[in-house]
């Protein structure tokens, strides 16, 4: 009986371990947003940043309130000693789920000498609804500036529509995912052509680079999140053993399978500080870092209403260095729907 229950537990771990990285990688962006499998343009430098807008903060926020139903208003937030959340599942009041939301958190100055800026951290689920996306595309036209990431060489431009994935594994992970759940991906919607947006990530050589700098493999990654994985699984029950084909054979097969992965990325803070480790990692605090270069260039530019529009798992790391390196500090924050999980009637 003991080495059946420690051979269940080793195979729960090891499928553990492989979601997880899958989420992970989702959470992060690489499969979606790595240049070798998206059709990209190159340009010869990177855009120039439009001129600050005039606009009030305050007019502004009242504008995008009144026109995106899938927007919560905005809340006070304000820095706080346990680790944040830029991923949740909305429920209503009998637990059921209704949302995937993404996070939008502002940041403003705590020295006068930089009053007037506000940096956004925008946290991105790579396949969602396309309203979700359409949503996106409209919030970003009040800022002046929208850096976000792309593991590709720089000034590359993603042409308007994206891509439908490239070949192998991850082309296919990629469109098995949005078959499976009904989403779209994040390539086809997002317009990458607007004059504000910025590539700030980088370049697969600087990626390789700094993997091979830190001694990071993907096989690391992988073992990483299955020690996570097996002490996850410690003490737990097998009532989830079969959540997965119940998803599957359900007549509600798409709704619940997005509702079995929405309740995996709730739980993305404990796998990305698995797949991190005590020294960070190339995938997460180097690019971090390459992105937040590029921030501190902008700033010096001018530009006053900026944003971050990068993977969620990215942005804890990015507050981190907000606050240390920036003096900014939380002001409030907003949710966004990326997945509808209502029943449908």
């Amino acid at each position: 009986m003991t080495s059946n229950n420690t051979a269940r537990g080793l195979k729960k771990a090891i499928y553990g371990g492989l979601f997880s990285l899958l989420t992970i990688f989702v959470l992060l962006g690489y499969f979606n947003l790595t240049a070798r499998e998206i059709s990209v343009r190159r340009s010869v430098s990177p855009p120039e940043a439009r001129p600050a807008r005039t606009l009030s903060v305050r007019q502004s926020d009242n504008r995008f309130a009144a026109n995106e139903n899938l927007v919560s208003a905005w809340s006070t937030s304000s820095s706080i000693e346990t680790r944040p959340a830029y991923m949740r599942v909305e429920r209503d009041d009998d637990g059921k789920p209704l949302a995937l939301q993404t996070s939008i958190v502002r940041f403003v100055p705590t020295h006068r000498r930089t009053q007037g800026l506000t940096v956004d951290l925008i946290g991105a689920v790579h396949v969602g609804d396309q309203a979700y996306y359409e949503t996106l595309n409209r919030r970003f036209q009040d800022y002046d500036v929208v850096l976000y990431e792309l593991i590709a060489p720089e000034g590359t431009r993603i042409p308007k529509g994206g891509s439908e994935g490239g070949g192998g594994m991850i082309g296919g992970i990629q469109n098995g995912m949005k078959s499976m759940l009904d989403l779209t991906h994040q390539l086809n919607h997002i317009d990458y052509t607007a004059m504000n947006l910025v590539h700030a990530d980088m370049s697969p050589g600087e990626f390789s680079q700094a993997m091979e700098d830190r001694g990071e493999s993907w096989l690391q990654m992988y073992f990483r999140e299955l020690g996570y994985s097996m002490a996850t699984q410690a003490g737990k029950d097998n009532s989830g053993d079969f959540s997965m084909l119940r998803a599957l054979f359900s007549r509600d097969r798409t709704r619940q399978m997005k509702i079995l992965l929405a309740d995996q990325f709730e739980q993305q803070e404990g796998m990305v500080g698995a797949l991190e480790g005590p020294e960070g990692s190339a995938i997460i605090t180097g690019r971090n870092g390459k992105c937040f270069e590029i921030l501190q260039e902008q700033i010096r530019r001018g530009n006053k209403r900026i944003a971050v529009f990068y993977g969620a798992g990215h942005l804890y790391d990015m507050e981190l260095r907000l606050e240390s390196d920036f003096g900014l500090q939380r002001s409030r924050e907003c949710w966004v729907d990326a997945w509808n999980l209502e029943a449908k009637n």
